[in-house]
């Protein structure tokens, strides 16, 4: 399987992602940026805005390549007194709707190789609430389960795991939402040959349409008021906190000279930042504070 054709397999995941996003949204239609890499390769951002139900949204493709640099390869722990290139193709997908009472979601899926023989994939899914409704947990845990299950029993239970731990604040002591599935360095070693691996990350890349479309029409239209949107500026700001500290796929991005407009669209158009804040015990913020946890099980929590 050629770098080339798992690069063109994702533009048209971006391709067929945008439409059912824009036919979801009734209003709003992506802006279309292509941009070149100055080492080598590119891309093409689409961003959304100001849309019915959408405030800002980016699915972004891209495939760069060139020679590794120096602070890559320590990142990748290889030392080596040999230029070695690499090769990275992948979408990433993160949505703010206008709704509080609609979640935040992100997807990324992406193939990296190199010139030394190593290759792998990487990925995953999450959920971000404002205000977590444990049903909607539940039934997005079980999208992911069924998506997992199709190709192995243990996916579900062990990719879980490690969102819980990578979408995880560890200066706020918080997870992220309610996490989801994620995955990194999947390659050969793992029993699996490329094209099984492939055919995974194809069903995830698959299931984020309609597992968010479903959130736009139920979710759209519940109530909001000015406390809500307060709420929804302190947990945007939560989001940011994580992608600009501790996300490796934003550190990445800059560090090979990827675009930044391209890579920084994950940020919400607006966050808040209060000093000390505190949910008022007994709140429904507060309820969603409590459970910002690791290793809470979704499938079977329950429904009050």
């Amino acid at each position: 399987m050629e770098k080339e054709s798992i690069a063109l397999w994702f533009q048209g995941l971006q391709d067929s992602i945008c439409h059912d996003l824009e036919q979801a949204d009734g209003k709003a239609r992506f802006q279309e940026d292509q941009w070149q890499r100055k080492g080598g390769g590119g891309g093409k951002t689409r961003v959304i805005q100001n849309g019915n139900l959408l405030a800002k949204g980016g699915v972004n493709f891209s495939a760069v390549f060139g020679e590794a640099s120096e602070q890559m390869l320590k990142m990748m722990k290889i030392e080596t007194d040999k230029p070695i290139d690499f090769f990275a193709t992948g979408v990433s997908i993160v949505l703010h709707p206008i709704n509080p009472m609609m979640p935040i979601i992100h997807k990324n899926i992406r193939y990296f190789e190199m010139t030394n023989g190593m290759w792998w994939f990487g990925g995953g899914i999450d959920l971000t609430p404002h205000y977590i409704d444990k049903a909607d947990a539940k039934w997005f845990h079980q999208q992911l389960k069924a998506v997992c299950d199709a190709h192995h029993s243990l996916f579900y239970t062990e990719y879980k795991k490690w969102a819980d731990d990578y979408f995880f604040l560890k200066h706020r002591n918080e997870t992220r939402g309610v996490g989801g599935i994620f995955f990194d360095y999947l390659n050969d070693k793992k029993g699996y040959s490329k094209e099984q691996i492939f055919d995974f990350v194809k069903s995830v890349g698959l299931s984020f349409a309609p597992i968010y479309t479903h959130f736009m029409e139920k979710n759209a239209n519940l109530p909001y008021g000015e406390s809500e949107l307060a709420w929804q500026g302190v947990r945007r700001g939560r989001y940011v906190e994580f992608n600009l500290v501790w996300d490796r796929g934003t550190k990445f991005g800059l560090e090979t000279d990827g675009r930044t407009e391209s890579i920084l669209m994950s940020l919400p158009p607006e966050a808040n930042w209060l000093y000390s804040y505190e949910p008022t015990e007994g709140s429904k913020e507060a309820e969603t504070q409590s459970l910002l946890k690791k290793e809470i099980d979704w499938l079977n929590i329950k429904i009050d």
